[in-house]
């Protein structure tokens, strides 16, 4: 059995590999792991992986790769305020693009990163399923509709006020 040399994982995720390494193709729990990682940090750091990695007695490249490729896994941490310019079809003919740009410009940022105050971060989706409101943006759980780039500043700063 390989020697676990980090301990970056709190021990009721590491209870959970545990019960995971019990049942039959335990490897296949991998995505619920990395779920339940993310779920309590926001994110998944390399030492997360490498952890998980030893833990599930995979390769670290499995896990970066499964990692990677999901869309919903991040590798950095978010900004206290996510916002997410919706990229879909419909949001993107209405002008979505010129948004993502107007936040990339105020927040001095680029798309998958965050604020060096840790504040504000920027993503973007593929469709939350309101097109009759495109293009839409959320921040956190709120949802913006018909959003101008004039409207980007007062977006921010209402945010920010939010602390």
């Amino acid at each position: 059995m390989e020697t676990v040399t980090t301990h970056s994982l709190p021990p009721d995720i590491v209870e959970f590999i545990e019960a995971c390494k019990q049942q039959e193709h335990s490897d296949s729990y991998l995505i619920a792991v990395l779920h339940r990682i993310q779920g309590q940090f926001g994110w998944l750091s390399e030492d997360h992986m490498n952890e998980v990695a030893q833990r599930l007695q995979v390769p670290s490249a499995t896990v970066s790769g499964v990692a990677t490729f999901y869309h919903f896994f991040r590798l950095k941490p978010r900004g206290k305020h996510a916002v997410s310019v919706c990229l879909g079809t419909a949001c993107f003919v209405k002008g979505a693009d010129r948004v993502l740009s107007a936040f990339e410009s105020e927040l001095g940022i680029s798309l998958g990163e965050t604020t060096q105050d840790g504040l504000f971060s920027i993503e973007v989706s593929r469709c939350i399923g309101v097109c009759a409101l495109a293009p839409v943006v959320t921040i956190n759980e709120k949802t913006y509709s018909r959003v101008t780039p004039t409207q980007v500043p007062e977006m921010i700063r209402a945010e920010a006020e939010k602390g």
